[in-house]
Order: C-alpha cells, then structure tokens, then sequence
C-alpha cells in the first residue's frame, strides 16, 4: 500500500462528502437494507428505537471497513480507471485521514452495537470488519484468483447481524441470507471484471480473467449462477420465504440463469462486436437480484405480522 496522491497537499481542502465517499455509501445501502431485512425478518421483535440505533451502528462499521480497504487500495485505485476517482487517488483525503477515520469509526460502531443490542451482535461486526479490512483487503484480494468467492463472505454476515441484533442467537434462515449473498457475489463481480476488461491486468489483481482466461470465467459465472438458483428458490420454502418471495424468486432467477447462459455461449469476438451488452446487461440484473429478493423476504415478514405472510 502506498501514498498515491495526485494532487500536492494543501491545494485542497477535504469535505465532508469526500470523506463520506470513503465509506462506500452505495456498498453501505446494500449492508443497511440487508442488515433491516435480517433483523425484522426475525421471530423476535426489537424496540424501534433499539432497532434503529443498531442499523445505524451497523451501517457506520461497514463504513468503516470500506474506509480501511480505501486505505490500503489506494495503490491499486489509482491505476484502475474505476477506481480512479476515490478521494485517495484522486488527492482529496489523504491516506493517514482514511486510516484514522477507518479505525476510529470502527471502535466505535463495534462497541455502541455491543451497547445498543447484544454482545454477539457486536462480536459478528467486528469479525466482520476485520475480515473485510484484513483478511480480504490485505491479504486475500491480491493473493488468489479465489479473492472474490471467499472474501464475498464479508458483504454476507450484515442479514446475519441483523438477526442477531433480534434474537441474540444465530439460525439456519440467518445461513440462508448469508449463503444468498455469498453465492451471488462472484458472478455479480465476475461480470464486471468481463467488461472492464484490462483493468485488473493492469493492477496485477489476480480476478479469475486474470489467472484463468475469459473463457473459464464465463463457464464460472454459469455454474455459479445455477448453484444460486437453486438456492435462492429453496429458500421460498423456508420459514422466511413464502408466496411472494416464491414468485419474485422465480422470475428473477430465470432472467438471471438465461443471463448466464448467453455470456457462456459468447466469446471474445462477439462481445468485442457489441461492446459487452450481455455482460452488461446480467452486471445491472445482479444488481437488482439482491435488493428484490431481501425485498420479498421483507414483504414476507410484514405480512407474518398480520397474519398472511409465509407459509
């Protein structure tokens, strides 16, 4: 990790929005709602305000951990065209600042969770930030092309938090929420690193395109993605699942499996012709997969609580 500022210091005075661009806010959406859906989906109620209070500690943890992975990707930011405008690289924090606001934010969102919920709940978010920061970011990102399917497992424990933060205890439909992200996550980032194509060659981030071609990451991204499905459907049969969740499940799932399908059938030629459309097109799918299945689980779970959700 090195200081890659392009910008002399003292030319520019940081925000407050260049600071809170440090923390991933569209990765903390993502960790907010997941974590709201974990929690309520619950069969334990939680105080509103207490409720409250532990998403939000939840959600400036995660923040936490994407300001300490700016930190120490600062180098490999500022050579990736995506990355390029973080206020690391592009001059408007520096590194020292993102350190000190990582690990401060940290702390604290660790111990006012343990304070505002249960010491499990906190103990899950401190794993969970160390595991980001640490064991992904410094260790794992740069180390094997297995970084995504591994570290994918950091954006998965916020729905298992969440139900912690209700009940005090972990369960097999906490597992389910996590396995749905975990198992989501590589053919989500696998189709971006398709399109973005010389980016991680560039940074030397051993990506699956990197080290195993485009051809393997494609038949990937199918096997994955059949493996998700099946997932994902299971669980509309399962205490969190239910009829809406059923059916928002299915459509969304066979959109996502023809998805796969197409970018395997591809090579290089055809997506070279077209600018990657389909690769693309499952890139902004995936995004959506996410927040419409916890929405249908959500859904399920406010209907329980009139008696009509669920099975």
């Amino acid at each position: 990790m090195t200081d890659t500022s392009t910008t002399p210091a003292g030319e520019y005075e940081a925000q407050f929005g260049d600071y809170f661009a440090l923390m991933k806010p569209r990765v903390m959406q993502l960790v907010v709602f997941t974590a709201l859906v974990g929690m309520l989906a619950a069969p334990e109620s939680v105080h509103p305000v207490i409720g409250f209070a532990s998403i939000l500690f939840v959600a400036i943890g995660a923040g936490a951990s994407g300001a300490l992975n700016m930190w120490w990707d600062a180098d490999i930011d500022a050579i990736m065209r995506r990355t390029q405008g973080r206020p690391i690289p592009s001059g408007r924090v520096q590194p020292g600042e993102a350190l000190a606001i990582g690990v401060a934010l940290s702390g604290m969102s660790v111990v006012m969770l343990g304070l505002a919920a249960n010491l499990l709940a906190a103990g899950m978010l401190l794993f969970t930030i160390l595991f980001y920061a640490v064991f992904y970011s410094m260790w794992l990102k740069r180390a094997t092309p297995q970084n995504i399917v591994i570290g994918g497992a950091a954006g998965a424990f916020p729905p298992v938090i969440g139900w912690i933060i209700a009940t005090g205890s972990f369960s097999v439909e906490a597992w389910l929420m996590f396995a749905l992200i975990f198992m989501w996550t590589p053919p989500h980032f696998w189709a971006l690193a398709l399109f973005m194509r010389n980016d991680y060659d560039d940074a030397k981030v051993p990506m699956l395109t990197v080290t195993h071609g485009r051809r393997s990451t494609r038949r990937h991204i199918l096997a994955y993605t059949v493996l998700l499905v099946i997932l994902a459907v299971g669980t509309g049969f399962t205490s969190i699942g239910g009829p809406i969740y059923l059916v928002t499940a299915g459509v969304l799932n066979l959109l996502f499996l023809i998805g796969a399908f197409r970018i395997w059938k591809r090579d290089e030629d055809d997506s070279e012709a077209d600018d990657f459309r389909v690769e693309r097109k499952f890139f902004r799918l995936s995004l959506w997969y996410l927040f419409l299945h916890f929405g249908a689980i959500l859904a399920e779970a406010t209907l329980r609580g009139y008696g009509m959700g669920g099975w």
